[in-house]
Protein backbone atom coordinates (compact mmCIF):
# COMPACT_ATOMS: atom_id res chain seq x y z
CA UNK A 1 0.00 0.00 0.00
CA UNK A 2 0.90 3.38 -0.78
CA UNK A 3 0.51 6.29 1.40
CA UNK A 4 2.50 9.65 2.50
CA UNK A 5 3.36 12.91 1.03
CA UNK A 6 7.18 13.08 -0.71
CA UNK A 7 8.32 16.75 -1.65
CA UNK A 8 10.66 15.87 -4.73
CA UNK A 9 12.11 18.02 -7.54
CA UNK A 10 12.03 17.15 -11.18
CA UNK A 11 15.38 17.80 -13.04
CA UNK A 12 15.99 19.48 -16.54
CA UNK A 13 15.94 16.09 -18.13
CA UNK A 14 12.28 15.26 -16.85
CA UNK A 15 13.53 12.68 -14.38
CA UNK A 16 11.70 12.55 -10.80
CA UNK A 17 13.17 10.50 -8.12
CA UNK A 18 10.65 7.86 -6.85
CA UNK A 19 10.36 7.61 -2.90
CA UNK A 20 13.17 5.34 -1.37
CA UNK A 21 10.51 3.46 0.43
CA UNK A 22 8.52 2.68 -2.69
CA UNK A 23 11.01 1.71 -5.16
CA UNK A 24 11.30 -2.32 -4.94
CA UNK A 25 7.61 -1.92 -5.89
CA UNK A 26 8.40 -0.26 -9.30
CA UNK A 27 11.70 -2.47 -9.76
CA UNK A 28 9.61 -3.98 -12.64
CA UNK A 29 8.90 -1.08 -13.98
CA UNK A 30 5.19 0.99 -13.79
CA UNK A 31 2.98 3.29 -15.95
CA UNK A 32 2.91 6.83 -15.62
CA UNK A 33 -0.66 8.55 -16.93
CA UNK A 34 -3.12 11.07 -17.06
CA UNK A 35 -5.12 11.21 -13.55
CA UNK A 36 -7.74 13.30 -12.14
CA UNK A 37 -7.36 16.77 -11.05
CA UNK A 38 -4.72 17.64 -12.93
CA UNK A 39 -2.35 15.26 -11.41
CA UNK A 40 -0.60 12.31 -12.87
CA UNK A 41 -1.17 8.44 -11.69
CA UNK A 42 2.01 5.73 -11.53
CA UNK A 43 0.80 2.41 -11.12
CA UNK A 44 3.22 -0.59 -10.79
CA UNK A 45 2.40 -3.55 -13.71
CA UNK A 46 0.31 -5.31 -11.67
CA UNK A 47 -2.12 -3.17 -10.92
CA UNK A 48 -2.19 -1.40 -14.23
CA UNK A 49 -2.85 -4.44 -15.40
CA UNK A 50 -5.76 -4.79 -13.44
CA UNK A 51 -6.83 -1.58 -14.29
CA UNK A 52 -7.00 -1.93 -18.06
CA UNK A 53 -8.45 -5.48 -17.65
CA UNK A 54 -11.61 -3.21 -15.84
CA UNK A 55 -11.10 -0.55 -18.65
CA UNK A 56 -11.60 -2.91 -21.17
CA UNK A 57 -15.04 -4.01 -19.90
CA UNK A 58 -16.48 -0.94 -20.04
CA UNK A 59 -19.09 -0.35 -22.58
CA UNK A 60 -17.63 1.01 -25.85
CA UNK A 61 -21.45 1.81 -26.75
CA UNK A 62 -21.51 4.82 -23.91
CA UNK A 63 -19.55 8.15 -24.54
CA UNK A 64 -18.23 8.62 -21.02
CA UNK A 65 -16.52 4.81 -20.81
CA UNK A 66 -15.03 5.65 -24.07
CA UNK A 67 -13.80 9.08 -22.97
CA UNK A 68 -12.80 7.84 -19.27
CA UNK A 69 -10.79 4.91 -21.80
CA UNK A 70 -8.79 6.84 -24.02
CA UNK A 71 -7.47 9.33 -20.95
CA UNK A 72 -6.11 6.62 -18.98
CA UNK A 73 -4.84 4.56 -22.07
CA UNK A 74 -3.82 6.47 -24.77
CA UNK A 75 -2.11 9.13 -22.49
CA UNK A 76 -0.08 6.33 -20.35
CA UNK A 77 3.14 5.69 -20.94
CA UNK A 78 5.70 2.50 -19.37
CA UNK A 79 8.20 3.68 -17.28
CA UNK A 80 11.41 2.34 -15.88
CA UNK A 81 13.32 3.03 -12.86
CA UNK A 82 16.94 4.40 -13.70
CA UNK A 83 19.84 3.36 -11.44
CA UNK A 84 19.27 6.81 -9.13
CA UNK A 85 15.86 5.84 -8.55
CA UNK A 86 14.10 7.88 -11.60
CA UNK A 87 11.88 7.45 -13.46
CA UNK A 88 11.40 9.70 -17.09
CA UNK A 89 8.25 11.82 -16.94
CA UNK A 90 7.36 12.60 -20.76
CA UNK A 91 6.83 16.11 -21.55
CA UNK A 92 3.40 15.42 -22.70
CA UNK A 93 2.35 14.14 -19.20
CA UNK A 94 4.29 17.29 -17.47
CA UNK A 95 2.06 19.92 -19.64
CA UNK A 96 -1.08 17.79 -18.77
CA UNK A 97 -0.18 18.36 -14.70
CA UNK A 98 1.16 21.48 -14.96
CA UNK A 99 4.28 19.89 -13.33
CA UNK A 100 7.74 22.29 -13.47
CA UNK A 101 9.95 21.84 -10.90
CA UNK A 102 8.76 21.16 -7.19
CA UNK A 103 6.13 18.37 -7.03
CA UNK A 104 5.02 16.67 -4.30
CA UNK A 105 4.49 12.70 -5.01
CA UNK A 106 1.16 11.49 -3.09
CA UNK A 107 0.75 7.67 -1.86
CA UNK A 108 -3.16 7.12 -2.32
CA UNK A 109 -3.34 2.88 -1.70
CA UNK A 110 -2.56 1.38 -5.14
CA UNK A 111 -0.83 4.19 -7.13
CA UNK A 112 0.98 7.15 -6.45
CA UNK A 113 -0.10 10.83 -7.18
CA UNK A 114 2.60 13.23 -9.01
CA UNK A 115 1.36 16.92 -8.31
CA UNK A 116 2.72 20.61 -8.66
CA UNK A 117 3.44 21.44 -5.27
CA UNK A 118 1.22 24.46 -5.85
CA UNK A 119 -1.64 22.95 -7.56
CA UNK A 120 -1.26 20.10 -4.58
CA UNK A 121 -1.03 23.10 -1.81
CA UNK A 122 -4.30 24.56 -2.71
CA UNK A 123 -6.24 21.32 -3.37
CA UNK A 124 -5.42 19.97 0.13
CA UNK A 125 -6.43 23.42 1.76
CA UNK A 126 -9.86 22.93 0.07
CA UNK A 127 -10.08 19.08 0.58
CA UNK A 128 -9.26 19.65 4.17
CA UNK A 129 -11.64 22.72 4.93
CA UNK A 130 -14.48 20.57 3.33
CA UNK A 131 -13.17 17.16 4.97
CA UNK A 132 -16.55 16.97 7.92
CA UNK A 133 -19.33 17.54 5.02
CA UNK A 134 -17.00 14.69 2.67
CA UNK A 135 -17.07 12.59 5.91
CA UNK A 136 -20.71 12.78 5.93
CA UNK A 137 -21.39 12.16 2.53
CA UNK A 138 -19.05 8.95 2.62
CA UNK A 139 -20.91 7.78 5.82
CA UNK A 140 -23.70 6.67 3.54
CA UNK A 141 -21.13 4.07 1.78
CA UNK A 142 -20.54 2.30 4.69
CA UNK A 143 -16.99 4.53 5.31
Amino acid sequence: MFIGEYNHTIDEKGRLAVPVKFRTDFKPGAVVTKGLDNCLFVFTKKAWNELAEKLSKLPISQSKSRAFARLMLAGAMDVKLDSQGRIILPEYLREYSSLKKKTVVAGVYNRLEIWDENLWNVYRNSIEKESTNIANELGDLGI
